[in-house]
């Protein structure tokens, strides 16, 4: 026999890791872990344990301690305890503890490894060679920007307590994303891990006490959904980072909505995997083994859905089946092994159960020919064809190695099917053609893209999804601000209600003028379109001076109002396609045409206001104005250097159309202030202007039409702001809120739009001096009107 022929016929043994490390670790403590809370061992409150499983084989692995509301208390006592010592740390001696851990990620990364596997089922090819890397890498880095962070981030505060709750598909490499950056802006701790795969947190646990981190700066509470609601809700907690379901992060919204706790959510995923005609297929086919079955596709960013251009869909699926059937599944110790086991029963019943109602509504399913493990949760390499693009398995998250595959025709009906989803999070195309991969890549609504490659990740590089995918970032820059607020705003008092503010006004119950008084005939209408149009509802408000008199009157905007204005916003398209040159120019028109109508534009307001803060209001109008005509075109994104052969190419993108309740006592320049970031960074905007004196809306109009802003760009609805915001907020073509109130205004903001998980940005009912620019003006708006997206780029050989 040739050594070609022998090459052909050899067979794969098993290659077992020796897991004597992992198995003495858990002896050690008795195969039974309590809480981790100010850098001590605590047995459960509540007494209670549970039994953490190797789903390679069903067989317990330890106890684990059930989490209580008593046990988070004391893990936020410690951590509230603990946190200005730590926030007063120097950056350097912070750094130097980030730099600890990472090192000792690096000298126990076996043991790492290991137990993650045993935990989660994972093969330990991805434990050993991704995931425990990318753990070290992530405290190296956030090491350092923990020394850099007084010169990079001056004017910055941390939240304070921060609570984490991690999934269980990277048990390890979430608490790394989530730790690192806390600690390195002076955060403290209590993190929750997932119910099934609690084991690495509790060695990391000894890693801190190894580093001799601090006792309280990280917390460890075991235990299932009610020890993460008790964190959640814990009154002393300062912000909440999640990763897991949509559901669950719908939860975790509507719970924190009406408290100040910052939010991010990192949530579910259904990914499009583009394949143009032009395309590599055997580097597709193994994208595609990286992109649905790493880590048995419990990933959420998965590429579950196959997008294959018709001229070759029939000699890809050849391709994908020929290397389905050399995939090799097992126990996942096994070095040998591609793909292990799921994590637990009750996640492999829900795989089965949705491929068999996707088999329901029509789809063909496709498996190799392999033989499962008899003991342990495993399910093969799955994929469904003949799938319509509004079947069960196209739209929801399944979670499992099962992937769903459609044809297209050309790049515009790729992109059509790949936005067709409530999700957001990542996507990958495949083209040879760099002009077609780009374009494609820049419009689809996705947080990361990959092209001509997948599953790539990197500390540098901030990850997370569009719409209901979640809002915020992890890792990069972007992901350091997730964990820190501008000091001026942190500390900034709370704005009377508006009940008090009436009240410190006087009754709102005015007398009519004396007989004789001239009636004074100003009524202005709602702005959509780029046309001036009367209010659905047929009815007016009267606009009062704060003596009583009669300034005019605006329209009642209602729910038609505002899907008018919704749509009108959605089909000024060219806006956000423009250059950032043109939209500066416009911008620039403005504020000149603003300069061109000062003295006019102060008389009327300054009934309103007075005189004094309407010259001023006019003045520094036109200033934020100009200022955001110089930031179209410069607030740039960034291209980062992973330690891959590849870029990473960090847009700043618009969120798209955003709705704006504007405050209400600064009723030009508060306008002004928030709907000239999100315009000069290519959004939409519907905006609701000061409910106390409206009337600057036939300014503003007539501001916008000589200026050659495109109709649609911005659009203006009168009316009650509370009612309008109900409809802003449950609209689901609306992408963002930004609402400027009371904190009963912004909790209702935030509560409202559960149900679409939009992004919300809000004063969190605290003064903001529109009058400062250091408050009211630059970078922390761009932020917050545009997404970050990553496009991963490789080059070279």
């Amino acid at each position: 026999m040739s050594i070609a022929e022998k090459f052909v016929s050899m067979e794969y043994g098993p290659a077992p890791e020796d897991s004597k490390e992992a198995e003495a670790w858990l002896d050690r403590h008795g195969r039974r872990f309590g809480h981790f809370i100010g850098g001590a061992w605590h047995a459960p409150a509540g007494g209670e344990y549970f039994d953490t499983l190797d789903p390679s084989n069903g067989e317990k692995l330890a106890a684990i301690a059930q989490g209580s509301i008593a046990d988070i208390d004391e893990a936020v006592r410690a951590a509230r305890a603990a946190f200005p010592k730590w926030h007063a740390l120097t950056p350097h001696a912070r750094a130097r503890y980030l730099y600890a851990l990472a090192r000792l990620v690096q000298k126990h990364s076996r043991l790492l490894a290991v137990l993650e596997t045993m935990d989660n089922g994972k093969p330990i090819r991805e434990s050993r060679d991704i995931d425990i890397p990318l753990v070290a890498r992530h405290f190296y880095y956030h090491a350092g920007w923990a020394q850099l962070l007084e010169q990079e981030f001056p004017d910055y505060e941390p939240c304070g307590v921060v609570g984490q709750i991690i999934p269980w598909n990277f048990p390890l490499l979430m608490l790394a994303w989530k730790i690192a950056p806390a600690l390195a802006t002076g955060n403290t701790v209590v993190l929750k891990p997932a119910e099934f795969t609690p084991l690495t947190a509790l060695l990391f646990a000894e890693l801190c006490q190894e580093a001799g981190l601090p006792g309280g700066v990280v917390n460890i509470v075991t235990g299932d959904g009610s020890t993460g609601e008790a964190l959640v809700k814990h009154p002393d907690v300062d912000k909440i980072a999640f990763t897991g379901s949509t559901e669950v992060g719908r939860a975790i919204r509507s719970a924190t909505a009406a408290s100040h706790k910052r939010l991010s959510l990192e949530l579910g995923g259904k990914s499009p995997f583009i394949v143009f005609e032009d395309a590599d297929l055997d580097s597709t086919v193994e994208g595609l083994v990286d992109g649905i079955w790493f880590n048995q596709g419990q990933v959420c960013c998965a590429g579950s859905r196959l997008l294959m251009q018709e001229s070759i869909a029939e000699t890809l699926m050849s391709k994908i089946r020929d290397r389905m059937s050399t995939l090799r599944i097992g126990p996942p110790l096994d070095k040998s092994i591609d793909i292990g086991a799921i994590v637990a029963r009750v996640q492999l019943d829900r795989i089965e159960r949705m491929v068999a109602q996707g088999v329901a509504e029509g789809a063909t399913c496709w498996q190799p020919q392999v033989v499962l493990p008899t003991r342990g949760f495993y399910y093969p390499p799955t994929i469904l064809t003949n799938v319509q693009p509004t079947s069960i398995v196209a739209q929801q998250e399944i979670f499992g190695p099962v992937l769903a595959a459609m044809t297209f025709r050309t790049p515009k009906e790729a992109v059509e099917l790949a936005n067709n989803t409530v999700y957001g999070l990542a996507s990958c195309v495949w083209s040879e053609n760099i002009n077609v991969a780009l374009h494609v890549a820049a419009q689809l609504k996705a947080g990361v893209v990959w092209v001509n490659c997948t599953n790539m990740f990197d500390a540098a590089c901030g990850f997370g999804g569009y719409r209901e995918s979640g809002y915020g970032r992890e890792g990069g820059r972007e992901g350091l601000l997730e964990y820190m607020e501008p000091a001026w705003f942190k500390h900034a008092p709370a704005l009377p209600s508006q009940s008090a503010r009436a009240a410190a006004h006087g009754s709102q119950q005015h007398e009519k003028p004396e007989p004789g008084t001239p009636a004074i005939d100003r009524t202005v209408k709602l702005y959509i379109g780029g046309k001036q149009t009367r209010p659905d509802s047929g009815y007016s408000m009267e606009v009062r001076s704060p003596d009583g008199h009669l300034l005019g009157e605006a329209p009642l905007g209602n729910r038609k109002d505002i899907r008018n204005a919704v749509e009108a916003a959605r089909k000024a398209e060219s806006w956000g396609k423009a250059t950032a040159h043109n939209r500066a120019q416009v911008l620039y028109y403005c504020a000149e045409n603003l300069s061109q109508r000062q003295s006019q534009i102060i008389d009327r307001l300054a009934a309103a206001v007075g005189e004094k803060q309407a010259a001023a209001e006019v003045q520094l109008g036109i200033e934020r104005i100009f200022s955001y005509a110089a930031w179209a075109d410069k607030f740039d994104g960034a291209v980062h250097n992973p330690p891959f052969r590849n870029i990473a190419i960090a847009m700043n993108e618009a969120i798209g159309t955003v709705g704006v309740i504007c405050p209400a006592d600064a009723p030009l320049l508060g306008f002004l202030t928030l709907v000239l970031p999100l315009l000069a960074v290519g959004n939409t905007v519907i905006a609701v202007p000061s409910e106390r004196f409206p009337l600057i809306t036939g300014d503003l109009y007539q501001l916008f039409d000589t200026s050659d802003l495109p109709g649609g760009a911005v659009n203006i609805v009168t009316g009650r702001a509370s009612e309008l915001l109900k409809t802003l907020a449950e609209h689901d073509d609306v992408d963002a809120i930004w609402c400027y109130g009371d904190q009963t205004a912004v909790a209702a903001a935030k509560a409202m739009s559960t149900g679409n998980l939009k992004q919300v940005w809000t004063n969190e009912g605290r003064v903001i001096d529109w009058f400062n620019p250091k408050q009211a003006e630059g970078r922390w708006f761009l932020e917050h009107a545009t997404q970050v997206k990553n496009i991963w780029v490789p080059y070279g050989e």
